[in-house]
């Protein structure tokens, strides 16, 4: 909860300026690879960061990874069998780049087909964990570097104008400031179902596709 009380006064002044596409799309690699390794020490799997880490980014950034991985948790939780097991779910093999890759990309670009909110942002991430806890556990730790860069991607091409216009990623920390319960439970439980809608499409998808 202090984590909570200290980011309503971030939220605010976090940034003294705008910031441009690649700062943006640099923080998103960072923040996504913060993601994944938590969510790999949470399933008891070892790996090293130190390409995309948060290391010399500064406190700023590490206050909006804490209320990522926060909002993460709560997604995670209202609907876990969803960001569990995800390369099955997508029927994909994760030893290969491409797979992966074209993979990540379009789960991502059906989550945002009709639209861009925070909560659709909060589940891509979890996509991204919860593939690269996949990918370790079957032997590829090589992927998670993929997924990173890969997010990456997604964010110059998709999100950037849409970060810009809020002020950059300082703005998710705006999801925990209302005191409504009602508010961050909402928007959650409509991201997760939809992640759940877009599994089930992109499965078909890519089984058309091979």
């Amino acid at each position: 909860m202090e984590m909570l009380r200290r980011s309503s006064v971030f939220a605010s002044d976090v940034f003294d300026r705008s910031p441009t596409d690649k700062e943006l799309v640099s923080q998103a690699k960072a923040l996504c690879s913060e993601y994944i390794h938590s969510r790999l020490n949470r399933a008891g799997i070892g790996w090293s960061k130190s390409e995309h880490g948060l290391a010399g980014s500064g406190g700023a950034l590490g206050e909006i990874s804490s209320v990522l991985l926060w909002l993460g948790d709560e997604l995670e939780y209202l609907r876990p069998n969803i960001y569990r097991n995800v390369a099955r779910q997508l029927n994909i093999t994760v030893a290969s780049e491409s797979v992966v890759s074209d993979a990540f990309l379009a789960v991502a670009a059906d989550i945002f087909s009709t639209g861009v909110t925070w909560g659709k942002v909060v589940s891509l991430y979890a996509v991204a964990g919860a593939l690269a806890v996949d990918c370790v556990r079957h032997g590829h730790p090589a992927m998670v570097h993929t997924i990173v860069d890969c997010m990456g991607e997604f964010v110059r091409k998709s999100l950037t104008s849409w970060l810009k216009r809020r002020g950059g990623w300082a703005d998710v920390t705006k999801c925990v400031v209302n005191t409504d319960p009602s508010f961050s439970s909402h928007w959650l439980v409509s991201a997760a179902f939809a992640f759940g809608h877009y599994l089930k499409a992109i499965v078909l998808h890519l089984l058309r596709e091979k």
